[in-house]
């Protein structure tokens, strides 16, 4: 992939949606580092811009999450060309699982892939993610599951990736860690939240070593019904404003 040299002038042309999406974005990096699912310089987080059918913004690679402003994000096209200035690469990995959702959805306002450790220990057993817990009950039916293929350099594999996710926004990668899609940066976070709550509660009830007490299959299949994507949505804008608030009080300068 090539790169390019940053000009010095970023965010002068900046359309106020970019401006919103590139805040939103750097804050979302920020927020994944705060709760300690980043993982050095590896995984990635991307968002669509307004009108931005063929292209995405994505994460500088080497700078570590808790550093990444608005002003850092590195736009990328769907060939893996850097087209607008940046003295970073993006990484190959990440470009080609974040391509392949993009490019299958019109949804996908954002994709957030980790490799958390109770993330990657659930893809790596056989039968998930299991309705333990309510965060886990409430997103049941929006998991889906991609084998494991290496080391995501193949541009092959984005049409397995594509398929296997289908019109699901929650992924486990099996024996690799997980996967959100949402409509804008703020829902994809609610949602790998409540899916990273989920995998931490399970790996700390599996090691209990304790009977595990399941919730009756009809009652967790109508909860899950119940809880809808725009149930999802409204939680991730009631929260939103909070985060950002927090995120102002212990690491400011996303925006910049």
């Amino acid at each position: 992939m090539a790169t390019a040299q940053m000009d010095g002038h970023a965010g002068e042309t900046w359309t106020p949606e970019e401006r919103a999406i590139r805040r939103d974005l750097a804050a979302c990096y920020r927020l994944v580092a705060l709760y300690g699912w980043d993982d050095f310089t590896g995984t990635h987080i991307s968002a669509r811009l307004p009108g931005e059918s063929d292209a995405f913004l994505i994460n500088p690679y080497g700078m570590f999450f808790e550093e990444i402003t608005a002003s850092s994000l590195v736009k990328v096209n769907l060939a893996g060309d850097i087209i607008e200035p940046s003295p970073y690469p993006v990484n190959p990995a990440g470009f080609v699982i974040h391509s392949a959702i993009h490019m299958a959805r019109e949804d996908a306002g954002c994709v957030i892939h980790l490799h958390t450790r109770d993330g990657m220990a659930i893809s790596a057993i056989e039968e998930g993610l299991l309705p333990l817990t309510q965060p886990a009950i409430l997103i049941m039916s929006e998991i889906a599951f991609h084998e494991y293929e290496g080391v995501a350099t193949n541009l092959e594999e984005r049409a397995r990736l594509q398929s296997d996710l289908g019109e699901k926004n929650l992924m486990f990668l099996r024996n690799h860690g997980t996967l959100a899609v949402g409509r804008s940066v703020r829902e994809a976070f609610r949602a790998i939240a409540n899916l990273e709550t989920a995998c931490s509660a399970q790996v700390a009830a599996l090691s209990m070593g304790r009977p595990l007490h399941l919730p009756d299959p009809q009652v967790a299949a109508d909860a899950d019904r119940r809880f809808t994507r725009e149930m999802m949505a409204a939680s991730a804008e009631r929260n939103w404003p909070a985060l950002l608030r927090k995120l102002d009080r212990e690491n400011p300068g996303y925006a910049d």
